[in-house]
């Protein structure tokens, strides 16, 4: 082979330092963390000195730009011969390392607070290098070097340890070949002195991978060359990375890789944000911490409690459901159901003969009413052939379970009062139209599907509804019942711890008589409460007592705060008449439906006598929790106070006097009980009581 060379004077001797860069690549790394605690420690005597606060301060930047250079370290392993497809080298090549250039802008993006980022380079990456010296067949001396560029592509996430100047990185590289050629020289035979040698051949390599794709790990440092608080900041940050062999293959051919250990500097550039006030760092002193809790006013109202009996006609809608237990499509026992013998004695004002069996003893009379919607259902129908019904069931089991539901209920208005089947139409629905369950429910899921389980009665004759009522939440005509109320709710001693709801978590009473004997109420969480005298008196006609608000603050703290008051039992004697109406809430609702508007409007409004009295209290059942059943029965008692005061307004008249309570799912002032879901629909109430001026 004829080959043209140019010997280069002296020999060409590596060291391996592969194994070496790695090491010095790991203890930089460490050097570079253990540079931010001394920088730290600088920074806290130049803040404790500053007396004076610039103008305008710029917090540090997030987005950074700037350029990156440095020198790519490169070690070349494996072996290569063939360099293209005319020139075949005498002896393999084996190893090698070089210097080549590193250049490209960068951009990061970076939060002062956070250790996360992120970064991107973009640039001319050089994997210049010169493989060791090999000897030819010929006893000749020959050297190749190879000049091999790349425009490199390095996203990279950031990730700053300490939250501090010091960082690690690492991401894929990306690199498209740009240049990839090499310069091969041999030598004379040291034993021929006078021999010529051949001239170096230079070309380029074949078989070059276009596209690598491979990682690199680094670290660095941020250096600050600006004054902190300036818009503008620089920062110079010396780096190091390291580039493994795998994927970084120059040609498809024959087994010569590159690994790379890359060291350099970026100058970076970043505008911060102008921070709206300054802060003035002064030097650390020992400050003693007191919390203040907040002020909290407690008084308590007790009326005089003039005995008074109140006969009160209440108009009690009739709920157009009827419940069915789980896994029975039979209608409970709990609704009073007659034979048809019994059907010409039923009067809808003389339901005291027709009582449901297991009556809880809580709201007696309403519940006989309701207990006897079927027959009531059943008499109105008789009554007034020409009205028709739409019984829908829904079931967890499905439609058809749902369906059979109202089938019970149709039989037994067709069979016991003689009802046509074609005026009662029955459909079956897997949820009702309007569901107490709503998607994403994690609590009380059973209570919640009992009151789903239900037959609802839909029609559109009016001789059969609630004034203004239409649709499938409908209520039936009310029921007149005449009662004899029992301490009404102005009557009740009213404890009010007036900024609690704040100050506190908790607050209870401590109630002492004259006799020394103490009696405890509570937790409570509300700022006002109320109760019965007869709570505390129990038989006693009057006494005078001790009252101590107890509260247990925030911060841990217990508050206590003492006065006296004098409470007189409530007893029954002249006779004052008075009316009550319920408005009856959805589940979860605090905003009344616009046909109870109307029906507030038109029909209650215009019964308050003039300089009356409205009392109004809202209550809900127990599903869900007892702080938020509290707000909701407040947010409905005022509800129906807005409505009422807005007919009043249209009317011309602001003679009435409103006393607005929230009860929420108090046990002991709570209309019926919660053990089935009729009896917490009812209780999802708002009373409206009205009494005539005295």
């Amino acid at each position: 082979m004829n080959l043209k060379s140019n010997l280069k004077k002296g020999t060409h001797k590596v060291c391996s330092l592969y194994n070496l860069s790695f090491k010095s690549l790991i203890v930089s790394t460490f050097i570079m963390a253990g540079l931010q605690t001394p920088l730290l420690a600088q920074d806290v005597p130049l803040q404790e000195q500053e007396t004076e606060v610039p103008a305008k301060q710029y917090s540090k930047p997030f987005w950074w730009f700037g350029v990156a250079g440095g020198a790519n370290f490169n070690y070349y392993r494996g072996s290569t011969q063939q360099l293209n497809e005319s020139f075949i080298v005498p002896t393999t090549f084996h190893d090698g390392d070089g210097i080549g250039l590193y250049l490209a802008p960068l951009v990061e993006f970076h939060r002062p607070d956070s250790r996360w980022g992120m970064m991107l380079q973009a640039g001319i990456d050089g994997r210049k290098g010169t493989f060791n010296q090999v000897i030819t067949p010929c006893n000749c001396p020959a050297d190749l070097s190879a000049d091999i560029i790349y425009l490199t592509f390095e996203p990279s996430l950031r990730f700053a340890p300490f939250k501090s100047n010091f960082y690690l990185y690492a991401g894929p590289r990306l690199a498209y070949n740009l240049e990839s050629s090499f310069t091969y020289s041999q030598g004379i035979n040291p034993a021929y002195p006078e021999q010529i040698a051949a001239e170096e051949v230079k070309g380029d390599l074949s078989d070059v991978n276009q596209m690598l794709l491979s990682m690199q790990v680094g670290a660095g440092y941020d250096f600050p060359i600006s004054k902190a608080g300036n818009q503008a900041q620089f920062v110079i940050s010396p780096f190091v990375s390291f580039q493994p062999y795998f994927g970084q293959n120059p040609r498809s051919t024959e087994t010569w890789n590159v690994t790379t250990i890359r060291a350099g500097i970026a100058l970076k550039l970043g505008r911060g944000h102008e921070i709206p006030s300054p802060v003035v760092v002064v030097a650390p002193l020992p400050v003693e911490v007191v919390v203040v809790d907040p002020e909290v006013e407690f008084t308590v109202s007790s009326p005089e409690n003039i005995a008074v009996e109140r006969k009160v006609v209440e108009s009690f809608p009739i709920r157009n459901y009827i419940f069915f237990d789980l896994g029975s499509t039979e209608i409970p026992e709990r609704y009073v159901l007659l034979n048809k013998s019994q059907v010409k004695d039923f009067k809808e004002d003389q339901l005291e003969s027709n009582r449901p069996k297991n009556l809880s003893g809580r709201s007696d009379r309403q519940m006989i009413v309701y207990y006897n919607i079927l027959n009531i259902l059943g008499d109105r129908m008789q009554k007034n052939p020409e009205t028709t019904i739409k019984l829908v069931g829904s079931s967890e089991k499905g439609a058809e379970d749902a369906k059979e539901m109202a089938e019970s209920v149709k039989e037994y208005l067709v069979n016991v009062f003689g009802i046509s089947a074609s005026r009662i139409t029955t459909e079956g629905r897997s949820k009702p139209k309007i569901p107490s369950q709503q998607p994403g429910q994690t609590n009380d899921l059973v209570l919640l599907r009992e009151g789903d389980r239900r037959v609802s009665i839909e029609s559109s004759s009016p001789k059969l509804l609630m004034e203004f009522q239409n649709g499938p939440n409908a209520s039936l005509k009310p029921v007149e019942i005449v009662i004899i109320q029992e301490a009404p709710v102005e009557s009740y001693a009213v404890f009010d711890a007036a900024g609690s709801d704040e100050a506190f978590t908790t607050w209870s009473l401590e109630i002492t008589d004259d006799a020394g004997k103490i009696q405890y109420f509570g937790p409570y969480t509300e700022e006002k409460v109320s109760m019965p005298g007869a709570d505390i008196l129990g038989t006693r006609a009057e006494g005078t007592y001790k009252v101590t608000m107890i509260g247990q603050t925030i911060s841990g703290k217990t508050v206590r705060k003492e006065t006296t008051t004098h409470l007189v039992l409530w007893k029954p004697a002249t006779v004052e008449e008075g009316m009550r109406f319920s408005i009856i809430y959805e589940f979860d609702e605090s905003k009344a439906i616009p046909m109870y508007e109307k029906y507030l409007t038109e029909v209650v409004v215009p019964k308050i006598p003039n300089g009356g009295t409205v009392i109004i209290h809202g209550h809900t059942d127990i599903i869900g929790e007892e702080v938020y059943n509290q707000k909701l029965s407040v947010d409905r008692a005022n509800d129906v106070k807005r409505i009422m005061e807005n007919g009043l307004s249209k009317a011309g008249r602001n003679d009435v006097k409103f006393e607005i309570f929230g009860y929420g799912e108090d046990p002991n002032l709570t209309l019926f009980d919660n053990k089935y879901p009729e009896e917490r629909f009812y209780n999802r109430t708002v009373i409206i009581d009205i009494i005539p001026k005295k």
